[in-house]
Parts: C-alpha cells; sequence; structure tokens
C-alpha cells in the first residue's frame, strides 16, 4: 500500500507522469505492437470497476444519511445542477465559437460502413433504463451506474428518516465508506504500471488516426479541450477559493486528471478524484455527494466534443450550423447527451445515436461521429471527470460562503484528510 506521504506529495503525481510519458514512447515507438500491453492497463481499470460500484454506494449513501437536515441537501441538489448545466454551457458555447474560426470537416468523408446501431431513440424511456434496473442484481452492473446513484442516495435518505433505529446502519453506511477508501490506496499502488500500459496501447493504435483523415478535427478538439481544462477550471477555481483555491487545485487534481486521460473513463477516476476533493478542502459531504453524481451526468469535455460532432454533421449533409434556435439547440442536445452518459469507456455512444437521432440523420452518420468520440475521448473524459471536483469547489463556495476552504478542511473526516475515502 502506497504510504500517505507519497499520495500526498507532488512525488506520486511525478511517478504518474513519468509513467504516462514512458508508455506514450513506447506506443509511439512499437505503433500496434504496444498493444500487447493493454492486459497490463486492463488490470488497473477492471481493479477500479471493481471497487467503484460499492465506492459509489457508500459514499453517496454515507452522505446522504449524515446529511443532518434535509434542507441542506435540497439545496446541495439544486446547486449542484445549476452549476453542472451553467458550466456544460459554457463549454458548448466555446466549441460554437471554435468550429464558427476554423472549419473542422476538412477531408472527412462519410463511412459507407453498415451499422445497426441508426435505430431511433425513445427518449422516454431511455431515461427510464437509465435510472431505474427491474432486478436488484442490476445495480452491481457499472452500465447501470445512474440508477445505482438513485437508490444510494434513497437508501442514505431513508436511513436518516429511520432515526434512532437507523443508527446502526449508519454506521455501517460510514465504514463501508472508510473500508473502500482503503481499498482505493491499494489499487492505486499499481496505477504507473496501469497507466503506462494505456498509454502506451493509446498512443500505439490511434496514433496514426489521429494524424489521419480525422486529424482537422482532432485538431479543433484537442487544444480547446486542454484550454478548457487549464485556463477555465483556473477561473473556476479562483472565483471557489481565490488563490488558496486556486493552489490547492493544481496541486491535487494530477492523478486523478492523469487516470481520466489514460484510461478514458470518469468512473475509473473517481476514486482519485474523491481523495483530490478531500485534500483541496471541499466538505465531506459535499464531495461524497456531487463527484459520484458529476461522473455520470456533469460531462463538460462531452459538450465540447457533441457539439463539433453536430457541427460535422450538419457540414457533411449540407445544413447550415448558424441562427440562434440552431445554435440553442445544439447547446441542448449536448447537454442531454452528456447527462445521458456513464462513466465508463465508450459509454459517449449512446450519446451519440441520441445526436443522430434527434437530427433526423441516417444511420451513415453514426460511424462518422463515432470514430471521431474515440479519438477525443481521452481529453474528454479529463474535461469530464477533473470539472467535476472544479465545480464541487463552486457548490461549496455557493453553499459555504467565501471561507469554506477554512471551515470545510476543518469538517474532513481523518480519512478524507488522510487518504482516499
Amino acid at each position: 500500500m502506497p504510504s500517505k506521504s507519497i499520495l500526498s506529495s507532488g512525488v506520486f503525481t511525478g511517478i504518474l507522469l513519468g509513467s504516462a510519458v514512458i508508455g506514450g514512447l513506447l506506443g509511439w515507438f512499437g505503433g500496434h505492437r504496444a498493444e500487447v500491453l493493454k492486459p497490463l492497463g486492463d488490470i488497473f481499470l477492471n481493479l477500479l470497476y471493481c471497487a467503484a460500484v460499492p465506492l459509489v454506494f457508500f459514499s453517496l449513501s454515507s452522505a446522504a444519511a449524515g446529511a443532518g437536515e434535509t434542507k441542506r441537501l435540497g439545496r446541495m441538489a439544486v446547486l449542484m445542477l445549476v452549476v453542472f448545466a451553467g458550466t456544460g454551457i459554457i463549454a458548448s458555447c466555446l466549441m460554437i465559437g471554435a468550429v464558427k474560426l476554423f472549419n473542422p470537416v476538412g477531408g472527412l468523408t462519410l463511412s459507407a460502413a453498415p451499422s445497426n446501431a441508426g435505430e431511433s431513440v425513445r427518449l422516454g424511456q431511455t431515461l427510464a433504463e437509465t435510472l431505474t434496473v427491474p432486478n436488484f442484481s442490476n445495480l452491481f452492473d457499472r452500465e447501470h451506474m445512474a440508477a445505482l446513484i438513485v437508490f444510494s442516495i434513497l437508501t442514505g435518505l431513508a436511513a436518516q428518516a429511520a432515526g434512532s433505529k437507523g443508527r446502526a446502519f449508519r454506521a455501517f453506511l460510514n465504514s463501508g465508506a472508510a473500508v473502500m477508501g482503503r481499498l482505493i490506496r491499494l489499487i492505486m499502488g499499481y496505477a504507473p504500471i496501469g497507466l503506462a500500459a494505456y498509454f502506451a496501447y493509446l498512443v500505439g493504435v490511434f496514433g496514426p488516426q489521429l494524424a489521419g483523415t480525422y486529424g482537422r478535427a482532432v485538431l479543433v478538439y484537442y487544444p480547446l479541450a486542454f484550454l478548457y481544462f487549464v485556463a477555465g477550471f483556473s477561473v473556476y477555481a479562483y472565483w471557489a477559493g481565490g488563490r488558496e483555491g486556486l493552489g490547492r487545485f493544481w496541486k491535487h487534481i494530477w492523478p486523478a486528471s492523469l487516470t481520466a486521460l489514460g484510461t478514458g473513463s470518469s468512473l475509473a477516476a473517481l476514486p482519485a478524484n474523491l481523495e483530490a476533493a478531500g485534500r483541496i478542502g471541499i466538505p465531506d459531504d459535499i464531495r461524497r455527494f456531487v463527484l459520484p453524481l458529476g461522473a455520470t451526468i456533469h460531462m463538460d469535455g462531452t459538450c465540447l466534443a457533441a457539439i463539433l460532432k453536430i457541427a460535422i454533421l450538419f457540414a457533411l449533409f449540407g445544413r447550415e450550423f448558424s441562427g440562434p434556435e440552431v445554435l440553442a439547440g445544439a447547446v441542448g442536445a449536448a447537454l442531454l447527451a452528456g447527462m445521458v452518459m456513464s462513466g465508463i469507456p465508450g459509454g459517449g455512444f449512446l450519446g451519440e445515436m441520441i445526436l443522430v437521432s434527434l437530427y433526423g440523420f441516417g444511420p451513415e452518420a453514426l460511424p462518422v461521429i463515432a470514430l471521431l468520440g474515440t479519438l477525443v475521448d481521452p481529453p474528454a473524459t479529463m474535461v469530464n471527470s477533473s470539472g467535476d471536483t472544479a465545480a464541487a469547489m463552486l457548490i461549496a463556495r455557493l453553499l459555504e460562503g467565501r471561507n469554506w476552504l477554512d471551515s470545510g478542511a476543518a469538517r474532513q473526516a481523518p480519512d478524507a484528510r488522510n487518504g482516499y475515502g
């Protein structure tokens, strides 16, 4: 198990950065042969996924059960939705500006490959299947993470409403959250090897495509995504906590950001995000409530990608991507696509189906944006994941006042200050 001092210092961040660079070099020089390293990355990802379901359950249910007063939980939920929507709209508008300045289509051509995924999407049924499952056992499948989140919150609220009779169960939830935190520390000890292997695989397999037909679209997305990551999150962190908040954010966010970039999964980065939020000083109930939800429904990077995909489809099919109504509809579609996505790699496929269905494009449109979604997934996920922590800082500022950093750090549980959980 990595020591607390190593995890909390810049040493571990440096180790992760070094492993990412080494993995990228292996992929660059090894090409498709680097795919042989993918199983080492899969081990890391699978361990995180196995821990993700109980981690989300105990984090959310203990946060809801220990919220103290329902009024605070309600205010937190309202502020969370406002912040999530606000940052998503900002990200979408930035990409609209980028596609207006630079033509993202370039040499893209429509793929004639057949696809069975172009079926119409029934939005109501999709939401029902996303937020609920018919059997309790389905909650243990990471593809039903949104349903697990709903069930966890309801469980926590029920434990709180049970009063004295629910005291032992509330203690169990808190104990479970602490145990899962320790488990995550064990898994993160393998992170340098896992991330190196995944970066080698990504660069070796997808590197040629980045420089090929889709290069122009990627060149629009990547710089804007990293600009939003650096400048946008700096603005959010500074507004939330001043210079102290800005410094803490950039000091502690890197392990979570690199995990998201290397694995392409907000869910895989959730444990490191919870750790980062605890070290920043975000109040315990806020981080445990906001971050698991954010891993599923808060997708700034996805909003950036969705606008790019819509603009490309409009250009390829001869539609005009302009006018207040069209642009406002695109922002709404981007938010919707982000909210229905799960935190797993490839989760954007459902969002892409929704985009194709909403605008009435034919099935041949899906392969075009599906491949583009794969190529932009790493930085998109990094923005999605790190944006959850920045959003939690904004929520803490709105809920606690401008001195939340001092009071928030004082209220952290020992495990939140000293380790994962």
